[in-house]
């Protein structure tokens, strides 16, 4: 995973800056964590900010890595739970894209690392004196509980708006299992993924020649 990562923050400069663009971005993340049995996924509301570099490539064809901080995770219930899960994420999508007059299609794959994680909500927060799973309301960190790396796979349409402003949306569709937890109880199913829709703007500054 460092090596992929590494990989891609020098891919951001090896083609020349005559033909390429930087950019800012940033946008909404509607999120969830998909997978476990036993507990029920729901949607929650968060969001991603980052820098990108698009990169003639053929005609309408354009290589775009990007560094982003992304915010997601999502609600998460059961019988006896229901709590929020937020995820603090630098990923790195590195990114196709062919553009049509104003409109563009992306797609490829996304590299994430874990940076912090945090659970509020109702959760198991130990056991009885018989064993049993004791519950309750509780806010607390939760990095140890996930994996600190994440692959993902990317596809989005957008639609530029004059020579420096777009707006796009993406689905990034989690691919490994990100759950780490060590002491299970009642989950038959640890597997956990992440599932982001993203809505965004963005900002380029400079020309392709």
């Amino acid at each position: 995973m460092k090596k992929l990562l590494i990989i891609a923050f020098l891919s951001l400069f090896l083609t020349p800056l005559a033909r390429a663009q930087f950019g800012i971005k940033g946008g909404l993340n509607v999120a969830e964590l998909t997978g476990r049995d036993g507990e029920t996924a729901s949607y929650k509301p968060f969001y991603h900010v980052g820098i990108f570099y698009q990169a003639n490539v053929l005609g309408p064809l354009s290589i775009q890595p990007e560094v982003q901080y992304s915010l997601q995770g999502g609600n998460l219930k059961s019988a006896y739970t229901d709590y929020d899960s937020e995820l603090h994420y630098l990923t790195v999508p590195i990114l196709a894209k062919l553009t049509v007059g104003p409109v563009f299609v992306e797609a490829g794959p996304q590299f994430g690392v874990l940076l912090s994680a945090n659970q509020q909500g109702n959760l198991q927060v130990g056991f009885t004196p018989d064993g049993m799973p004791a519950y309750g309301n509780e806010s607390r960190p939760a990095t140890s509980e996930f994996k600190r790396g994440d692959f993902s796979v990317v596809g989005g349409v957008g639609l530029k708006l004059g020579s420096s402003f777009s707006l796009g949306g993406r689905l990034v569709a989690g691919l490994n299992d990100i759950n780490d937890a060590k002491n299970l109880s009642g989950i038959n199913d640890p597997r956990l993924q992440n599932r982001v829709f993203q809505v965004y703007a963005a900002l380029q500054f400079g020309g392709r020649k």
